[in-house]
């Protein structure tokens, strides 16, 4: 090609032209909108890279499908590869987990369930407290109100977190603050 402004150029011709295409046939072919824009900037970037093996005229946008196809069987072994090492460990820690280890497991998936319920607000509230540690005067200086209406908001977010505990089954007094914080490993 030459000319790096030529090429630059040419390679936003190609993007304009052929984005919204490229983006919709990743987003149909994966499971969530980051994994499309993953094939997406990937599809791209080889463009780029490869900018002088991308034909001209009719064939760039069927040179890009191919790209993003190859991409996008890259992205899936990658997920099975990881889905199967998931489980392998899974499995290997049951194996070797003793079953109290097991037993706090569940009680701690009961709890992130219960917590991931309450509101993104709550949740907040909660989160200050338990794992960051703040005082209801510290919360209030970073959401920017009082720490008085931070207090009341506290009880209330704990009140509806007992709730949901309840729901669980969970002893909202053995676990109503240590719930915040055996949450924060999944949640945080």
């Amino acid at each position: 090609m030459g000319d790096a402004s030529e090429e630059r150029r040419r390679f936003e011709e190609i993007y304009a032209a052929h984005y919204e295409a490229i983006s919709r046939y990743a987003l149909r072919r994966t499971g969530s909108p980051d994994d499309a824009v993953d094939v997406l900037s990937e599809t791209f970037l080889t463009a780029w890279r490869r900018l002088d093996a991308v034909p001209d005229g009719d064939g760039t946008l069927l040179w890009l499908y191919g790209v993003a196809r190859r991409v996008l069987a890259n992205h899936h072994r990658g997920t099975v590869r990881r889905e199967l090492l998931i489980s392998r460990l899974r499995g290997e820690f049951l194996e070797a987990a003793p079953e109290h280890a097991v037993a706090e497991q569940a009680v701690a998936d009961e709890l992130r369930a219960a917590f991931g319920r309450l509101s993104d607000d709550d949740r907040e509230l909660l989160a200050l407290t338990g794992w960051e540690g703040l005082r209801p005067a510290e919360i209030a200086e970073v959401l920017g109100c009082r720490a008085a209406g931070v207090r009341v908001r506290l009880h209330r977010a704990r009140k509806r977190l007992a709730a949901e505990l309840a729901k669980e089954g969970l002893d909202a007094e053995r676990y109503g603050a240590p719930a915040v914080a055996m949450t924060e490993g999944a949640l945080g």
